[in-house]
């Protein structure tokens, strides 16, 4: 048997994540705890305040929603803390999910919807500013961007 050059390598094989810090590390495991805490919070003490942030526009129940979301927020978390390898997909998953749950927190504001104690318009704007900040925090504590 002949052993392949190494730039015929399986696309099966995946490089080694990249190399990490330690606030990268906690800033990682601080982020899958909160996911974790809030996927259970979704499903479980929280899911009315939850549902106050689906668009009334979703084609599918409420409730589904919720229990949807917090069972991938879980899982998203969980991911986080665990698949080291895999931490910038994980990253990148988490990142493209607040993007997708945006929505959500727009409809809160511009339905006036009360949650979470954003009973008024500026808190729920405030809140609105808050998401980038997740996405950033998914990318960069997930090794991502790069360094060159």
């Amino acid at each position: 048997m002949s052993e392949r050059p190494t730039s015929e390598r399986p696309t099966s094989e995946l490089p080694p994540p990249p190399p990490t810090t330690r606030p990268r590390i906690i800033a990682r495991l601080a982020l899958a705890g909160a996911m974790i805490f809030a996927g259970f919070s979704h499903l479980f003490w929280a899911r009315e305040e939850f549902r106050a942030q689906v668009p009334t526009w979703v084609p599918m129940d409420a409730d589904g929603v919720v229990m949807a979301s917090g069972g991938v927020e879980i899982t998203l978390g969980v991911g986080l803390a665990l698949l080291r390898r895999d931490r910038v997909l994980v990253g990148r998953l988490l990142a493209a999910f607040f993007v997708l749950i945006f929505p959500g927190n727009l409809a809160q504001y511009l339905n006036h919807a009360d949650g979470f104690g954003l009973d008024t318009d500026t808190k729920r704007l405030v809140r609105l500013f808050f998401q980038p900040v997740l996405i950033l925090w998914a990318l960069w504590s997930t090794g991502i961007p790069r360094r060159r």
